[in-house]
């Protein structure tokens, strides 16, 4: 399987198996590009749970609404954005996690 293709079954899998694929990725994987793409996305996704949570608790305090709102656009959007990136071929990092790895 080409690169391009594993990245973008990576940035895929918020949509189906959110930590399931990059874990899997990430053992299955040598290349070192795919191992911290695959660690990125599993970074977001557990800080965009993380996000969610709290938001989902803030509900009561008003705050929590707008929040939900953005966090749950963001975990749906920024997968899109990661999967035509990987199929014009360039190199694109996760947004809040990108630079942790």
């Amino acid at each position: 399987m080409d690169n391009k293709w594993i990245k973008v079954i990576l940035h895929a899998s918020p949509l189906f198996a959110p930590f399931l694929v990059p874990i899997l990725f990430f053992l299955l994987i040598q290349d070192d590009e795919v191992k911290s793409l695959s660690i990125q996305a599993l970074l977001f996704q557990i800080v965009m749970a993380v996000l969610l949570g709290i938001s989902g608790i803030l509900v009561f305090v008003l705050i929590g609404i707008p929040m939900l709102i953005v966090f749950g656009l963001m975990t749906l959007i920024v997968p899109i954005i990661g999967i035509v990136k990987a199929l014009k071929g360039e190199k694109w990092q996760y947004p809040i996690v990108g630079r942790w790895v």
